[in-house]
C-alpha cells in the first residue's frame, strides 16, 4: 500500500527545487568548507560558514560519507557521521538544500539509512537530497565485514528497500537483509518522494541508474567529454522515463586566485582561476546540460571563508541574471 502523504515526483520538494530545473545551472559546496593539508581539516566555523552560503544563495550543501580514516586516501570529509552532522546543520539553516555525496549503501543496512534519511528530510522541512554510491575505499569493505566484490548486488537491492520502505506503508518484501511481512512500519516518512541520486557507475549500467536514480551525480572532465556524457544520459533517461527531468551533477575542485583574470591551471579534480575563468566555465557547462556543481575548496591556497564570498557575491548572481 502506497504512502498517502508523500508524493512520487521529486521534483516538488524543497531540497531539489532549490538544487535543479531544466536550463538551469545551480552551484553548492562539499563540507568541510575549509582549505586544508593532507587528509583531516580542522572543521573550525563551520556552522557560520554554511549559514554564510545559504545567505549568498549557494544551492546546497553536501555531507560525505566516511566511516574510516585511510591517510592515504587524502580526505576524510567532515570527520563527523553525515547524519549526525546533516542533523545538526539542517538546525542551523532555513533553506539551502542539505545534500549527501554520498551514502555508502552496501556498509549500512538499507532500514536504517532509510529511517535516518527520513528523519533529515522530516527535520529540515523537506530539504535533503540523497546521493549514494557503491563505495570507493577499498580499506572499509574488510574493515565492516563487507565482501567489496559483491558491491554491486549490495548497492541495488539496497536501494530497491529504501525505495520501498520510505514509499509505502507496511510493505512486504524480503530480500538478503531480512524481511517485513507487512505487520511492521518503518517511520518516519519523508515529505515528499525522497529524491535520491546514483553518484559515478556505482558499478551498474546507466540504464539501470536512470531508471531507479531521480538524478546522476558524475565527476569532472574535460568540457567535450561531459559534453558527450550529459548528452548521453539525456538519452538515456529519456527511453527509460519518457517525460521525466532527470538531472545531471558533477563535483569541482577550484582554487580561486585572488586576481580576476587569472587564466585557468589544473589542479587534481578541477583547476586554479580567477573568478572570470570560473563563471565562463559554469556558463559552458550549463550549455552543455549540467544542473549543479558541487565544489571542493580543500585545494585553496586563500581562506574558504574568502572564497565562498567573492563566489557567492560575484558569480552566483551573473548565473542566475
Amino acid at each position: 500500500m502506497l504512502h498517502v502523504q508523500g508524493t512520487a515526483d521529486p521534483s516538488v520538494t524543497p531540497g531539489f527545487r532549490r538544487m535543479f530545473a531544466p536550463g538551469r545551472l545551480t552551484v553548492g559546496v562539499f563540507f568541510p568548507i575549509e582549505a586544508f593539508q593532507r587528509d583531516q581539516p580542522t572543521m573550525r566555523d563551520q556552522e557560520r560558514l554554511a549559514v554564510r552560503a545559504e545567505e549568498l544563495g549557494y544551492a546546497a550543501l553536501w555531507t560525505r560519507d566516511v566511516p574510516l580514516r585511510d591517510p592515504n586516501f587524502g580526505d576524510l570529509g567532515q570527520v563527523y557521521d553525515p547524519w549526525v552532522w546533516l542533523g545538526w546543520i539542517a538546525a542551523q539553516t532555513r533553506a539551502i538544500a542539505l545534500a549527501t555525496g554520498s551514502i555508502v549503501l552496501p556498509l549500512r543496512h538499507p532500514l536504517h539509512t532509510a529511517k535516518a534519511a527520513a528523519s533529515v528530510d522530516r527535520l529540515s522541512g523537506g530539504r535533503f537530497v540523497m546521493g549514494v554510491a557503491s563505495g570507493d575505499r577499498p580499506i572499509e569493505f574488510p574493515a565492516f565485514g563487507v565482501p567489496s566484490d559483491a558491491r554491486d548486488v549490495l548497492f541495488r537491492e539496497s536501494l530497491v528497500v529504501i525505495r520501498q520502505v520510505l514509499e509505502e506503508s507496511f510493505p512486504t518484501l524480503r530480500s538478503r537483509f531480512g524481511e517485513m511481512l507487512g505487520t511492521v512500519d518503518l517511520v518516519p516518512k519523508p515529505i515528499g518522494r525522497l529524491p535520491i541520486l546514483v553518484t559515478g557507475s556505482s558499478r551498474q549500467s546507466p540504464e539501470w541508474i536512470a531508471e531507479h536514480a531521480d538524478g546522476w551525480i558524475t565527476y569532472p572532465r574535460a568540457l567535450e567529454r561531459q559534453a558527450d556524457l550529459a548528452a548521453r544520459w539525456r538519452a538515456t533517461t529519456a527511453a527509460v522515463a519518457p517525460g521525466r527531468f532527470k538531472p545531471f551533477a558533477q563535483s569541482l575542485y577550484v582554487d580561486l586566485h585572488s586576481d580576476p583574470d587569472h587564466p585557468p591551471q589544473p589542479i587534481h579534480l578541477g583547476f586554479r582561476s580567477g573568478r572570470k575563468a570560473l563563471l565562463g566555465f559554469l556558463v559552458a557547462l550549463r550549455a552543455i546540460g549540467v544542473h549543479h556543481v558541487i565544489l571542493n575548496l580543500k585545494y585553496g591556497a586563500r581562506s574558504a571563508d574568502d572564497v565562498l564570498e567573492e563566489i557567492g557575491l560575484e558569480v552566483l548572481p551573473q548565473l542566475t541574471a
